[in-house]
């Protein structure tokens, strides 16, 4: 299927690795323009190496905890882009803990990353997105259920998805479509140091897929083709939604 990507273009934050660049990746082979970011000035420049470099990628190291990042990012979005047809919004894990052990420095730093950032990039972007266009934001399954001795996820993405499904209203009477995406365990490099960290990890990873009705992790490019269809103008009918890639692990409906 045509996805009719090509000549499109979408910058993607948290991109330089993982989930994100999976994304870049899948967006990039079906004829796509991308530009990826994320803190590490050294991970972009490896990532638009890894996707093919000028003309379909491009790069800038921001931080959207910063909040001059969302400026940046624009004014680079629309300066390497082509055309600017969406944006997927990715950011990292804020730290983990229980609701009572977590210092409020952790949670105050939290909102500031997880929550103000990714609104200030799209009111930045906004009023540069024409009918058609799509904002895809990368959230967890701690949106449906709490996650253990992830306090602050488990209370800062719920709110970008209520956030999300209000901006889908919105935007939505000007063409421009608003979704998250529900990522189960993926194996990031993210979920390989935290396997680890466990000091086994062949059991860690065992107790895992034990718990998915797949009964395996998810692979980064199995995400990415569905965050790619997504953004897709074949996706043009999909909005205001939450859609989980997770194997199945979640057992709400």
């Amino acid at each position: 299927m045509d996805l009719g990507l090509g000549g499109r273009g979408y910058l993607l934050t948290g991109a330089s690795r993982g989930l994100g660049f999976a994304t870049a990746r899948a967006l990039v082979a079906d004829g796509a323009q991308v530009l990826v970011s994320s803190r590490s000035r050294g991970s972009v420049d490896e990532a638009v190496t890894a996707l093919g470099g000028a003309p379909h990628a491009h790069g800038l190291a921001a931080d959207l905890a910063d909040p001059e990042a969302a400026q940046q990012l624009s004014h680079a979005a629309r300066t390497e882009l082509a055309h600017l047809d969406g944006m997927l919004i990715s950011v990292g894990g804020p730290s983990p803990g229980t609701v009572l052990e977590t210092g409020e420095e952790h949670w105050r730093a939290a909102f500031e990353s997880v929550l103000l950032g990714p609104l200030r990039l799209v009111k930045a972007l906004v009023p540069h997105l024409g009918d058609g266009a799509a904002i895809g934001f990368v959230l967890s399954t701690s949106v449906r259920q709490p996650i253990p001795h992830l306090a602050i996820s488990n209370a800062l993405r719920p709110g970008l998805a209520m956030t999300a499904k209000s901006l889908a209203d919105e935007l939505g009477p000007r063409g421009i479509r608003v979704f998250g995406l529900l990522p189960g365990t993926v194996a990031t490099d993210r979920i390989t140091e935290i396997e680890e960290a466990s000091g086994d990890p062949a059991a860690a990873r065992a107790r895992t897929e034990a718990g998915i009705p797949l009964r395996r992790v998810g692979q980064p490019e199995e995400f990415g083709r569905v965050a790619a269809f997504l953004l897709s103008p074949a996706a043009s009918y999909v909005t205001g939604t939450m859609i989980r890639v997770d194997g199945g692990v979640l057992r709400m409906p």
